[in-house]
């Protein structure tokens, strides 16, 4: 097939939901990817009553069999790959580093940092094919800001994205496959809804925000949709020469918070 293709994970919802809408009105035939197959469903639903094409999968992302099987289903159904947006994660479990688990850590780490990993690492001869352009979702924590006091596992899996993302993308210049990482700040999506939080209340520095926390909107978050436009420029000819890069799509939150 002559039209691009473009895989999303996490696609059931949030940033991922977002782009995956983004790239369909772009033109590209959207493999849409969520933990569940209902996710998955839901979100080529949308895609499609938008005008769009779309092909829904189930796939855990943290599962080598799982994302070897999805991307050879892209392969045999639509041919090539040409953008993959590595958007799954969770924020897992945030707690003090005694009372945080040795399972709970290996959960986080093992859905954003090695589930990031597998999705480039199956996806790579596709790209390979005729070059393309990779999108992996990170975030301000464990990049440029270090105040969420308990969130270690997921810092630290936000930050293993970004020197993964810097050392594949001198890897894959050669093969004409663009590497870039994007770090959003506080964005409406349903991230908490996966969130543990125990006793951390007392583990923060204290510190006050009159005006609210971000420069550019107060306390206003960012919206799926705005990260999406990122997303959608990464992925096309516009930042044909942009890899290897981290770029904060945050209102300017990391700068003081």
């Amino acid at each position: 097939m002559d039209t691009k293709v473009a895989l999303v994970t996490g696609a059931g919802s949030g940033i991922g939901r977002a782009a995956a809408l983004r790239l369909a009105a772009d033109g590209y035939h959207v493999v849409v990817v969520g933990h569940s197959q209902a996710s998955a469903d839901d979100a080529a639903h949308e895609v499609l009553e938008a005008g769009g094409a779309a092909l829904a999968l189930q796939c855990d992302v943290e599962d080598a069999a799982s994302v070897r099987d999805a991307v050879a289903r892209v392969q045999s159904e639509l041919g090539r790959l040409d953008v993959v947006v590595a958007s799954a994660g969770i924020n897992g479990v945030w707690a003090p580093l005694e009372e945080l688990e040795p399972e709970e850590w290996a959960r986080t780490l093992a859905v954003n940092l090695t589930g990031t990993f597998l999705t480039v690492k199956y996806a790579v001869p596709l790209l390979k094919a005729q070059g393309g352009s990779v999108v992996i979702v990170s975030s301000i924590n464990g990049t440029r800001t270090f105040s969420n006091t308990g969130a270690s596992a997921y810092s630290a899996s936000k930050a293993g994205q970004v020197a993964f993302a810097k050392m594949i993308a001198v890897e894959l210049g050669p093969h004409r496959v663009r590497v870039n990482v994007i770090c959003p700040g506080a964005i409406e999506t349903e991230i908490g809804d996966n969130t543990e939080q125990r006793h951390t209340e007392h583990l923060r520095v204290a510190a006050s925000y009159p005006d609210g926390q971000i420069p550019l909107t107060g306390s206003t978050p960012g919206s799926a949709g705005q990260v999406a436009d990122l997303v959608a420029y990464l992925a096309s000819d516009a930042a044909s020469h942009v890899t290897g890069s981290e770029i904060w799509i945050d209102g300017g939150q990391s700068l003081i918070a």
